[in-house]
């Protein structure tokens, strides 16, 4: 052949090769949200940037541009809200400023409930409730023995209400008390579980683990091991645990260069899937249908009333149908991350309730009956460790409290209750009920004339705000006013037990309307001129970060300066 037609060739061909890397290149950056949920790397480099400062005293009160008499109005109210809480909490009191002292995990909520800018005044003033020292039905009781309607759910843990899981932990205490915590060996009970659980759940082999965490971690490392690629998908907003590979972006400490963060409910992603070689699995946490695209909701991030909430269970029932087939004709793990949902939708989890069959579904929380867990099931070619061919060629995992004898029979007596006649009333007419609730309460909220609504996946909720505020954060304290107990991460996230009658829940609905007349009264939903807004409020905290960031970089002393 003429050595310049080899040239030729050879130019072309690399010229096609560069075509297709950049066509798939600007696939993929199409498929990724185009906000910072999806651009998990730039995300990251903007955090550093963000400088510290804070808004107290007068600037607290009118950085929205408020008027001499709203100012006064906030104040008033802020410092009668901040003396209610603290006469009713003393011992709690001392109990906080100790942990948050100590405990790292309480420091890191203290210091991130709220907006970063208003956090001195609020961690001086409103004081939240971290030490509790009972429950009974929907209630708990803190250490000053002041009693909370129970909104946290333990973090999606009380299912059932506590009062089921203080028998399911005596009974395994009782039981288990031959045995002790005898680790390594199984106690009978372990089988009985698999049998559940893999009946369930319609797959083959299952194992068990100490968190929901640890569980995404080992069917992450499986569907790399067995499909011999290293990518993974997660998408935008999407919550699978604090490892690295999951959470690639701010919180993470080091990059996480093989994950790929795509868009829910999108033709691009099925198109990236479809044409890429790499990808090892997909995760899906069902709870993203309440708020696809965006992070779990969360007051600390709370800048304005942009959040948003909402569930389409018809449109998200599609999409993920479209994804398992696309997983399928591609080779692809599609992995369904329920430690958080579980058993809250259905008997059968999320793989029931939306009528798609995952290659590997992990569990947690709920299903230890009160203790923690993680339990990891799947076909039977995806769960195998080793391979028959080469004996060093193996998937490692093991944990010293895995199938804990005490956390077994906890989590056996969950399970027996799920076959109960109690159980099946649980489940009938589900999303009716909260569906029912959810609307009762927006209904007593818009009579009332009130900036406010929730928004509901069964019995997951979350909190919206209909008017343009820099305060909306301030509601989780006049919900606790109110007798209503949130997480640290405030408004953001409200989770029933399925314990809840309709005279509890009425009880919830004037409370909360009562915590929203409060806050309407004490002027925190009535902005000045200057961010009546959700963009001029944009505008305004881009511009403080300015002022801020330019002070802290004209303080420096530079290596370069004389």
């Amino acid at each position: 052949m003429d050595f310049d037609l080899l040239i030729w060739v050879a130019g072309a061909g690399s010229a096609g090769y560069l075509m297709n890397l950049g066509h798939a290149r600007l696939q993929l950056s199409r498929a990724k949200h185009p906000g910072l949920a999806g651009h998990v790397r730039m995300a990251k480099r903007l955090s550093r940037l963000m400088p510290y400062y804070e808004l107290k005293d007068q600037a607290f009160f009118d950085c929205d541009g408020a008027s001499a008499a709203l100012v006064n109005q906030r104040k008033a109210g802020f410092f009668s809200l901040s003396e209610r809480l603290a006469q009713r909490a003393p011992v709690g009191a001392v109990l906080m400023r100790e942990a948050v002292q100590t405990l790292s995990d309480a420091q890191f909520t203290y210091k991130y409930r709220v907006p970063f800018q208003f956090r001195q005044m609020v961690n001086e003033h409103l004081q939240p409730v971290l030490f509790l020292s009972k429950s009974e039905g929907v209630r708990v009781w803190d250490v000053d023995n002041h009693d909370y309607i129970d909104l946290t759910g333990a973090y999606g843990t009380n299912l059932l209400g506590y009062d089921h899981y203080k028998l399911f932990i005596e009974e395994a205490a009782s039981e288990m008390h031959p045995l002790g915590p005898v680790l390594g060996p199984y106690h009978p009970v372990v089988l009985d579980n698999a049998r559940r659980i893999l009946s369930i759940a319609g797959q083959d082999e299952i194992s068990f683990h100490m968190s929901g965490t640890e569980a995404v971690m080992q069917a992450v490392r499986l569907a790399q091991y067995h499909t011999g690629k290293e990518r993974l998908v997660r998408f935008a907003g999407a919550y699978h645990g604090w490892w690295g590979d999951v959470q690639p972006g701010v919180g993470n400490p080091v990059s996480a260069d093989r994950t790929l963060t795509l868009q829910d409910l999108s033709e691009r992603t099925l198109k990236v899937l479809a044409t890429r070689r790499d990808i090892a699995c997909v995760l899906v946490n069902p709870l993203q249908a309440l708020h696809p695209n965006s992070n779990a909701p969360g007051d600390s991030a709370l800048l304005n009333s942009a959040r948003k909430a909402g569930y389409d269970k018809a449109a998200y029932t599609a999409w993920l149908q479209a994804l398992r087939r696309v997983c399928t004709e591609r080779g692809i793990v599609l992995i369904f991350d329920e430690v958080f949902l579980g058993f809250r939708l259905a008997k059968g989890g999320a793989q029931d309730y939306f009528g798609v069959r995952a290659d590997l579904v992990t569990y947690g929380k709920t299903l230890g009956g009160g203790l923690p867990v993680g339990v990891l099931c799947g076909k039977a070619e995806l769960m195998r460790r080793y391979s028959n061919r080469k004996p060093a060629d193996i998937c490692f995992a093991r944990g010293t409290f895995n199938s804990h004898p005490y956390v077994m029979h906890t989590m056996n007596a969950f399970l027996r209750h799920l076959d109960t006649p109690e159980a099946d009333r649980l489940y009938e007419n589900l999303d009716a009920v909260w569906d029912g609730r959810c609307a009762q309460l927006n209904q007593r909220l818009k009579a009332a004339q009130l900036p406010v609504a929730v928004r509901n996946m069964a019995s997951v909720w979350t909190i919206v705000y209909g008017r343009a505020s820099r305060f909306n954060w301030m509601f989780q304290f006049y919900l606790l006013d109110a007798g209503l107990l949130l997480s640290w991460v405030g408004s953001g996230r409200m989770i029933f037990s399925h314990q809840f009658s309709d005279v509890e829940f009425d009880e919830v609905c004037q409370r909360f309307v009562e915590a929203a007349r409060a806050m309407q009264a004490d002027g925190w939903w009535e902005a000045g001129e200057a961010c009546n807004t959700n963009q001029k409020i944009q505008r305004r905290v881009l511009l403080e970060s300015w002022r801020a960031l330019t002070s802290s970089m004209g303080s420096m002393s530079w290596p370069f300066s004389r």
